[in-house]
């Protein structure tokens, strides 16, 4: 009878612990972006703490969405002599077997101060990386756009494009192949605005059934009104009209859900949301964790309304 109780304990846990994977791995991060390199799920996120004390990245990996295992430092201020502070949202891509890292360093203010958006580079998606171009790629405020929250975009084509900005504006522009620098568009601008109303921050871009999805977060990143929205396009350029917002706070679950990235499993039309909120019992507005939500279409192929919650994501591995 003893063991009869005790192995109906085990699965009453196992069931318990698995219905239970948000945050998907413990610590305070924010700005996720999730990829996946080899078979294999990465996130890369900001440690979210004082400006002061963000001056390196953690990355994490699974094999199926619940298990994560932490790589510690794959990046610090150390490797990039003009990065001080306020390493932000990485945004990792695999370029001829190489892995670049592209962050925003320093919070600047001005065109005077010296920071903006970096590029490192690993051989490996766990690093270590190390500074690539040994300056900042972007460095100055163009169209308002504050060099911060930077994601590289890959086209249908093969060409890689930079979305990047806060302070409410979004830029784009074309990389060049080897991603030291910017091709011209065929006006001869470099950085066009493709802000779309309500954007403040946390760009992102994928493709589905040939339309561009392009998304956002809007709203104070401390306060009850940050959120996700979208909208579709037939170009990486837009323009792109705002349809809503997709993801939010519950006031029963979490505040402050925003700042996110989406992961498409290679074997199906499964979407994943990850995503940085603040648990209901924080106060401190760098007390952020990482989750995971399935993300799903209406019929017409639009985003429905994310549900935030504490079960996330079941298992799910690449073939």
């Amino acid at each position: 009878m003893k063991q009869v109780l005790f192995f109906l304990f085990v699965i009453f846990c196992s069931k318990t612990i698995a219905q239970n994977n948000n945050p998907i791995f413990k610590g305070w991060y924010a700005d996720p972006e999730g990829i996946i390199f080899d078979k294999t799920y990465w996130v890369y996120p900001t440690f979210s703490a004082r400006y002061e004390d963000q001056v390196f990245l953690d990355a994490f990996s699974s094999k199926d969405l619940v298990h994560w295992i932490k790589h510690p430092r794959i990046l610090d201020t150390t490797a990039v002599k003009w990065a001080k502070k306020a390493i932000w949202a990485p945004s990792v891509i695999k370029n001829k077997n190489k892995y670049f890292l592209f962050f925003g360093a320093n919070d600047i203010q001005s065109d005077k101060e010296r920071g903006g958006i970096g590029i490192a580079v690993a051989s490996k998606p766990q690093g270590p990386y190390k500074d690539y171009l040994g300056k900042p790629l972007v460095d100055k405020f163009y169209n308002g756009a504050q060099p911060i929250d930077q994601f590289v975009f890959k086209d249908k084509d093969g060409q890689y494009y930079l979305i990047y900005g806060g302070w409410k504006h979004c830029n784009i522009a074309k990389l060049k192949p080897d991603f030291t620098g910017f091709v011209p568009f065929e006006d001869k601008t470099v950085f066009k605005e493709i802000t779309p109303e309500n954007y403040v921050e946390g760009p992102f871009m994928f493709i589905r059934n040939n339309k561009y999805y392009f998304m956002w977060s809007e709203g104070g990143w401390t306060g009850p009104d940050y959120c996700v929205a979208y909208a579709v396009a037939d170009s990486p350029l837009g323009p792109f009209k705002r349809i809503g917002k997709i993801l939010e706070q519950d006031s029963k679950i979490a505040n402050g859900a925003g700042h996110h990235s989406v992961i498409k499993h290679p074997d199906s039309d499964v979407y994943y949301i990850v995503y940085h909120r603040r648990p209901l019992t924080e106060t401190n507005g760098n007390s952020r964790e990482t989750c995971v939500e399935e993300m799903h279409f209406d019929e017409n192929d639009f985003i429905k309304p994310v549900v935030i919650t504490n079960e996330g994501v079941k298992a799910h591995s690449i073939k």
